[in-house]
C-alpha cells in the first residue's frame, strides 16, 4: 500500500500543525527536547505523506519501506507524523513521558505501531538500518531503508565503521538523512567537535551524497526520489536544518536543545506557529 501524497501545499501547512502539537505535547510532559525535534518535521513530513511506502492498519507489513530514527531525542515529532499517519489515536500523544505511556522519551520497538527500532544512544541507528538494508538485499526484498541521523553522531567511532561497512556492500536500497543543524546539547557541533567537510568525507567512504535545506519539503522529496535511482551506493541527504524551526526565539539556539517551553514560552511559541500557518491559508 503506498501512502497518500499531499500536495506541498498541504505539507507545509500539515508542518506547522505538527510543529503546534510537539510544543503542547512538551508542554504537557514538562520535559524533553524542544530544538531538534522543530528543525526536523519537515523531513518527516516529507517521508510519511510523499516518499515512505506502508500501511499504518499493518504496520508489520512485510514489504514496507523501513524509517529508522536514530537520535531518538526528538521522538515527539515522530510520534506526533505517526498519529496524524494514522498509526494510533491523537490524544495519546499527550501522554508523552508520562509514567507507563507506550510514548517514551526516546523511541522503543514493540511499544507503538510504526516504531522500527529502539534508540537512545546516539551513533547507533545506522548500523541498525544498515542490517535491515542487507536482509533486503539477501532476501531479494525491494523495499528502501531511510535513516534519520543527528549530525552529533558523526563524531562517534561506531558511526564511521557503520559508513564504511554500507560502502563496502554497496546498499544502494539504504538512504541516510543528516539531520544537520549544528548544535548538540553542549553547544554548536563546530566547536565542541568539528565536522566539516562532511560531504568529501562520506564520499571517501564510498557515499553517493546530496545537500538539500532540511526545512524545504520539496527538495526532501526530490532527493528521496533521487536516492532510489542511485545504483551501487548507498545514499547520504545532508540536510541542512534550523534547530527550533517556525518559533524565534528557539531557533538557532543550542540551549533549547535539551528543555521544553514554560506556559508563557509555550503560549507565545504556538502565537507563532498560527501567524505563519494563517499566512499560508492567504497566500
Amino acid at each position: 500500500m503506498l501512502n497518500k501524497k499531499l500536495k506541498i501545499e498541504e505539507l507545509e501547512k500539515l508542518a506547522i500543525e505538527i510543529r503546534e502539537e510537539i510544543i503542547k505535547m512538551l508542554l504537557e510532559a514538562k520535559s524533553g527536547h524542544s530544538a531538534g525535534p522543530l528543525g526536523a518535521v519537515d523531513i518527516l513530513i516529507a517521508l510519511y505523506f510523499n516518499i515512505l511506502n506502508y500501511d499504518p492498519k499493518n504496520p508489520n507489513w512485510e514489504d514496507r519501506d523501513r524509517f529508522v530514527l536514530s537520535n531518538g531525542h526528538i521522538v515527539p515529532a515522530l510520534y506526533a507524523v505517526l498519529a496524524y499517519a494514522g498509526f494510533f489515536d491523537k490524544r495519546e500523544l499527550y501522554s508523552l513521558r508520562k509514567l507507563n505511556s507506550r510514548l517514551q522519551g526516546h523511541p522503543h520497538r514493540g511499544s507503538l505501531a510504526g516504531i522500527e527500532t529502539t534508540s537512545g544512544p546516539l551513533g547507533s541507528g545506522l548500523s541498525q538500518a544498515i542490517g535491515m538494508a542487507l536482509a533486503a538485499k539477501l532476501d531479494n526484498k525491494k523495499y528502501q531503508i531511510y535513516c534519520l541521523v543527528s549530525d552529533g553522531e558523526n563524531q562517534e567511532g561506531n558511526f564511521w565503521e557503520a559508513m564504511m561497512f554500507a560502502g563496502k556492500y554497496k546498499l544502494d536500497n539504504l538512504t541516510m538523512i543528516v539531520d544537520r543543524n549544528n548544535i548538540q546539547i553542549d553547544g554548536f557541533t563546530e566547536e565542541v567537535m568539528p565536522l566539516e567537510p562532511l560531504k568529501e568525507k562520506y564520499e571517501a567512504f564510498n557515499w553517493q551524497v546530496l545537500e538539500i535545506d532540511g526545512n524545504n519539503i520539496s527538495q526532501v522529496i526530490e532527493a528521496c526520489n533521487t536516492s532510489k535511482a542511485i545504483y551501487e551506493k548507498p545514499v547520504a541527504i545532508i540536510a541542512h536544518t534550523i534547530p527550533g524551526k517556525g518559533v524565534s526565539f528557539m531557533e538557532f539556539d543550542y540551549t533549547w536543545h535539551g528543555k521544553p517551553p514554560s506556559s508563557e514560552e509555550a503560549q507565545k511559541a504556538l502565537k507563532e506557529l498560527r501567524t505563519l500557518k494563517g499566512q499560508i491559508e492567504t497566500e
